[in-house]
């Protein structure tokens, strides 16, 4: 199972041509959000039939929060489970890198009141002590853990996220992200023995919008709105024809 990063709808669309099956829909940089809007779930959703996580950040992640964000992001949580979201993934800490257990448990209470899937994403990777979090994690209810060990990508901890599927596995699920390619995918769940990764779509496809500012979605929850480019919504019904 390859479960891929995607930006945009368009490139949850090649994913899914391409035989994807799971993705985590994020919003790029460029759309002016970090949070995947409602529109491209939506859009994802109607003309796919692909599993769908979208992540929830205000400031990349593994941030300490603010209050009010997050109090934003609890909304755009809801918003999306709402609107058929399949998966939540996030990830809370406090200053001194540990799990911030209140919010981390409010979240996860909020996904499973829709029976959906909730992750907690690489925020994992910048805890001190990793067997103290897991377990509080599995304590909560978590069901999916994403990490690269550790390490800046997943080839160079694959010894740690082998030791964390040993360790945890039969718990929860462990999902190696960060520096997989269709190159080494192969080497890497042999040696690991995972049962599925988590990549970027850029490594797997040919990506031609993000970072090219060809798509245009925003969504401003406060005036209760999603907007799409025109010149985008002429493109999905050409390729519907």
């Amino acid at each position: 199972m390859i479960e891929i990063c995607c930006g945009s709808y368009y490139d949850a669309m090649q994913a899914y041509i391409g035989g994807v099956t799971r993705i985590e829909l994020n919003s790029a940089l460029h759309l002016g959000g970090l949070t995947p809007s409602v529109a491209s779930l939506v859009l994802t959703k109607t003309n796919t039939q692909l599993e769908v996580m979208c992540m929830i950040r205000c400031r990349g992640a593994g941030f300490c929060y603010l209050e009010e964000e997050y109090i934003q992001m609890f909304l755009e949580a809801r918003d999306l489970l709402e609107a058929g979201a399949d998966g939540i993934v996030f990830g809370f800490l406090e200053e001194d890198r540990t799990i911030n257990i209140e919010k981390t448990k409010q979240m996860i209470e909020l996904i499973k009141e829709y029976n959906k899937v909730a992750v907690f994403h690489r925020a994992i990777d910048c805890v001190k002590q990793v067997d103290d979090a897991m377990n509080l994690l599995i304590d909560l209810g978590i069901d999916r853990v994403l990490t690269s060990g550790g390490q800046a990508t997943a080839i160079a901890g694959k010894t740690n996220i082998k030791e964390l599927l040993l360790k945890y596995g039969k718990q929860i699920e462990i999902l190696p992200g960060s520096g997989i390619n269709f190159k080494n995918v192969n080497d890497f769940v042999l040696e690991t023995g995972v049962t599925q990764v988590h990549s970027s779509c850029k490594e797997w496809l040919v990506d031609k919008t993000t970072h090219q500012g060809n798509v245009d979605f925003s969504y401003q929850r406060e005036n209760e709105f999603e907007v799409v480019s025109l010149e985008y919504v002429r493109g999905i019904l050409e390729n519907m024809k």
